[in-house]
């Protein structure tokens, strides 16, 4: 095993763990724009896979590349699936304050 590797690894599981602690200790008032800054950045995930999936030379690179938009693309949808759907629960609670 190379030391890159062995890097690469250790800074992947270590960011696994930073990420879980930070999610977990959001407030859920909070969620929406996290959700929303998410979204902004797969969307340039999804245009960095294009351009890799565009640059590709051999047919398992274009394979791998298509499979990483379509991954990327789904995951765009869903986050914009979610915070419509915590936007819904807002403006449900601010149209029951009215009529209250």
């Amino acid at each position: 095993m190379s030391i890159e590797l062995v890097l690469g690894i250790y800074v992947f599981i270590l960011a696994m763990f930073v990420g879980f602690e930070v999610i977990s200790r959001v407030p859920s008032v909070l969620h929406t724009p996290l959700m929303s800054a998410t979204n902004a950045i797969h969307g340039i995930v999804v245009l960095g896979a294009m351009l890799v999936a565009g640059a590709a030379d051999t047919p398992l690179l274009h394979v791998l590349g298509f499979v990483a938009v379509v991954f990327g693309a789904a995951n765009v949808f869903g986050g914009f699936v979610v915070t419509d759907r915590m936007l819904e629960m807002f403006k449900k609670r601010q149209t029951e304050k009215t009529d209250a």
